[in-house]
């Protein structure tokens, strides 16, 4: 399979993988193929990129990070909750069922993650026409526990840190929908009420049974910066909890590689960089290393250019140098399509570099 901006679909192309609603309900089946209507509805509802078959690249399986019962599970708990908890009628109250609730789910998730083969974080933001902040929390916990891993935490570490990464958006549940689904610019005063949501989460966290202090803070401190910078507190290095160091690159990563109505997704590579250049002012020089060291930055499927004006799709990523992906080459220098495409390893050939990425047209 390969991956495609919808953007550059075309009918009669057929689906690599399954799209699935905020419901976890299947939409477009594997092989279901492409008309129009479908694409028009792909791109209404704000899908960036998918996977498609094709017989050149039927060798490339893209494996999900969690099972597809863990990510469905966890999506319908996160979004039942989070629903709950906006309800006017249980402001005030304490919800003893968020440590029950996802305490159990954040283990299943690292369950799913120390049975991965391979140790890289992957694109995840693709296949899916589910709510931004149900997917956003579920992530960023995914991709938290990913990095706490190789952080080297112990068991009981990455259990508080996933909850902290999991819940760590739960104050938005107290901001007006109004204000989190507003498609303009927000104004001073607005985006002063979305600034609101660590403390409202801190508030909601921090008595919870079953709910670390250190869990909590991941929820207030998340927007903090290393120099200051971020909110609420204004908070300096190691004023800043390890966890929500941690937390504000995961969550400014995914926020980026989001479709959002206001701009298209960016693609990893693209990401990383505007994350560097916060390392060591906003951003925690070490753990955006082992970030970086540990990101598929060019998704397995998409579409590159060579300085040498052959064109192929990454077929393969090395978990030791992941900048320097296999790509199998399709078209030559002069854009024609290869009898007998082949397989080129970035790797062993160094003076070869990506030099563009298939993107989102305007």
């Amino acid at each position: 399979m390969r991956l495609l901006p919808v953007s550059s679909l075309q009918p009669g192309m057929r689906l690599g993988k399954k799209i699935y609603n905020e419901e976890g309900i299947i939409l477009l089946s594997e092989n279901a193929e492409l008309n129009d209507a479908v694409i028009r509805r792909m791109q209404l509802h704000g899908l960036d990129y998918v996977y498609i078959s094709d017989p050149r690249t039927d060798d490339v399986v893209v494996e999900d990070m969690i099972e597809e019962s863990t990510r469905r599970k966890a999506l319908q708990d996160i979004r039942d909750t989070f629903r709950k908890l906006s309800e006017p009628s249980v402001k005030g109250v304490v919800y003893p069922y968020l440590g029950k609730t996802f305490t159990g789910l954040v283990e299943t998730v690292m369950d799913d993650l120390r049975g991965r083969e391979d140790t890289m974080i992957m694109m995840m933001n693709i296949n899916s026409m589910d709510h931004y902040l149900f997917r956003h929390s579920l992530n960023v916990c995914i991709y938290s526990l990913m990095l706490g891993l190789m952080q080297g935490y112990n068991k009981d570490e990455l259990t508080l840190l996933g909850l902290g990464a999991l819940l760590h958006d739960i104050g938005k549940t107290k901001i007006p929908l109004s204000i989190l689904n507003k498609t303009s610019a927000l104004t001073d005063e607005e985006f002063n009420e979305i600034k609101k949501h660590p403390e409202l989460g801190y508030k909601i966290l921090k008595d919870e049974p079953g709910i670390s202090l250190k869990s909590a803070h991941c929820a207030y401190q998340h927007h903090e910066r290393m120099n200051g910078s971020g909110y609420p507190r204004g908070l300096k290095g190691d004023e800043i909890s390890d966890f929500s160091r941690l937390i504000a690159i995961t969550d400014t990563y995914d926020a980026m590689t989001t479709h959002r109505v206001y701009r298209s997704a960016m693609l990893p590579h693209e990401a990383l960089e505007v994350l560097y250049t916060g390392c060591g002012t906003l951003f925690e020089k070490s753990k955006l290393e082992l970030f970086r060291n540990h990101v598929a930055i060019y998704p397995l499927g998409i579409t590159v250019t060579l300085n040498t004006g052959e064109t192929g799709v990454v077929v393969k990523i090395h978990n030791e140098v992941p900048s320097r992906p296999v790509v199998r080459i399709l078209k030559d220098a002069d854009g024609v399509e290869l009898k007998a495409p082949y397989d080129l390893d970035l790797l062993e050939s160094m003076t070869t570099i990506i030099k563009e990425v298939d993107k989102i047209e305007p």
